[in-house]
């Protein structure tokens, strides 16, 4: 299955053979649009000149990688914030995982296991490592035991709750319509 996250095929490719982007993308998603998001690692790597590399981004000097994201159009509403957390991401990685973000599923033991990785990346709270293991789950085939249901509602076979269910322009419709109507069921209590 191919990625579609970001609606534009360059940077959907690196999200599909690139899982350092797409846990940056992952993380860059909040507060702004989920294309826009996704399509930040591409930006960040067009900016580099190559695809993006844990070991590169979190030696980086902070000011300049601050400045790399903010530059026109920038790559987050908040770039210098996220630069920051990338930045954390990047280390984290590098020091628990040799800077291979496939590591943190290639040998989970099930999905338990695995949402207990995902939940101690900087920037990953609950919610948004579940997303990413219904994403792996549901998109990439990632699936050590359990992972649905580790994954919560976000894991459910046929949901549009988030990105995990984005795989055209129709699915991203159906996702934005779910999100709005739970948004207007939590007003209304």
């Amino acid at each position: 299955m191919r990625i579609q996250l970001a609606q534009r095929s360059e940077a959907d490719e690196l999200l599909g053979r690139s899982p350092l982007a797409l846990l940056v993308g992952m993380l860059l998603d909040q507060q702004i649009p989920m294309e826009w998001a996704f399509t930040g690692p591409y930006t960040i790597s067009q900016r580099l000149g190559h695809d993006l590399t844990a070991e590169e981004i979190a030696s980086y000097d902070p000011e300049a990688f601050v400045a790399l994201l903010a530059d026109k159009p920038a790559v987050h509403r908040y770039p210098k914030s996220m630069a920051g957390r990338v930045q954390q991401l990047a280390a984290y990685l590098v020091e628990h995982y040799d800077g291979q973000p496939e590591k943190i599923w290639a040998d989970a033991a099930d999905g338990k296991e695995l949402l207990k990785r995902l939940m101690a990346l900087p920037g990953y709270g609950k919610q948004k490592a579940q997303i990413f293991l219904a994403l792996l789950g549901k998109q990439l085939g990632v699936q050590p035991s359990g992972w649905r249901e580790a994954a919560g509602l976000y894991g459910e076979e046929g949901s549009h709750r988030s990105v995990a269910d984005v795989v055209d322009a129709d699915s991203l419709g159906r996702v934005r319509a779910a999100k709005q109507e739970a948004k207007r069921a939590a007003k209304s209590q």
